[in-house]
């Protein structure tokens, strides 16, 4: 008797261990989530998705990342405060959207700042793009962890006329990102400039509550503004590098290991992305010209003498960092 009730005892000892086990080792399991407003197959999309497999594979399932695209989780000032609260993992950000977290890195928000995007692309790459993202990470209002930077191209103005001169902007109104720098910036190009969600664009370009709005190709194409905007004018006046982030709150929950794969993974992706982003550009740009989008010169240094007061003003504290740029070969 005593034996049978042993035996039950010790079986039941097993399943409440093996229970617990699993139970540890559902835990265990995290699944991040990652945000961004481009869809699926965008280069910034693509390479965050790459990266999610990476992990998945290395840590045989443990780690992996669910993408909402396309605004599922908001425009990019939500995704921030999400990531802030650590509702959100990963989230792809425009610097003009950090710039009123992080005022240093309006420096690469003013107009004319990089000579051309391989310019862009050595300042990122070397000793000033790895300490603004340290200055970001260990900035306390920030409470983000930077992983890395991405491509986002030349600016342009899209509209329905073309802009090739200060004096072609004259009374439009043009959706800027949410950062009086870029309003001041369109303003002194000649339009009045209009902060506005990238997720109330469309519409506004539709129903006319905006003349127009400036961004890349493949964001033209991919957010089917070229619906709406006939005329691509190459106007330049702003080459922003995006970031990709990760929630401070739960990068703090990891062991050193997990952080160590995730910066690992996130150089590879900044570099992949970049990849991704130059074939994808070509690609956008061929389309939009088999839609009919017209693509217009504009001339660029008129543009620039026009938003000299803007990097007057606002370059002044950045005064040592803006040579240093310049003197980026």
């Amino acid at each position: 008797m005593k034996r049978h009730v042993f035996t039950a005892l010790g079986a039941a000892a097993a399943l409440a261990c093996a229970a617990f086990a699993s139970g540890a080792l559902a835990q265990q399991k995290q699944v991040w989530k990652a945000s961004d407003v481009h869809p699926l197959g965008y280069p910034t999309v693509e390479a965050i998705e790459r990266m999610g497999k990476k992990l998945e594979k290395a840590t045989n399932g443990r780690i992996s990342i669910q993408m909402f695209p396309s605004m599922q989780l908001g425009g990019e000032k939500e995704m921030i405060e999400q990531a802030q609260v650590g509702a959100l993992q990963i989230a792809r950000i425009s610097v003009g959207a950090m710039g009123p977290v992080v005022d240093d890195l309006n420096v690469f928000n003013m107009p004319f700042i990089f000579r051309d995007e391989g310019h862009m692309r050595r300042v990122i790459d070397g000793p000033i793009g790895r300490e603004l993202l340290e200055r970001t990470s260990n900035a306390p209002p920030s409470r983000l962890i930077v992983l890395g930077w991405m491509d986002a191209g030349t600016r342009n103005v899209y509209s329905n006329k073309p802009v090739t001169k200060p004096a072609d902007l004259k009374g439009m109104k043009i959706r800027m990102m949410g950062n009086p720098l870029f309003v001041e910036t369109m303003n002194a190009m000649g339009g009045n400039g209009v902060a506005m969600g990238f997720n109330e664009l469309y519409s506004a370009l539709q129903t006319g509550v905006v003349d127009g709005a400036e961004n890349n190709p493949p964001t033209l194409l991919a957010q089917n503004h070229y619906q709406v905007s006939k005329v691509y004018s190459l106007t330049g006046h702003l080459i922003i590098p995006e970031i990709f982030v990760f929630s401070k709150r739960t990068w703090e929950t990891l062991p050193k290991a997990d952080q160590d794969l995730v910066k690992k993974y996130s150089r590879e992706a900044q570099f992949e992305q970049r990849k991704l982003w130059d074939a994808y550009v070509g690609e956008a740009e061929a389309k939009l010209k088999a839609a009919g989008i017209q693509f217009v010169k504009a001339d660029k240094q008129a543009f620039y003498k026009a938003t000299q007061p803007v990097r007057d003003k606002y370059g002044s504290k950045y005064a040592g960092l803006i040579q240093r740029i310049r003197d980026t070969k």
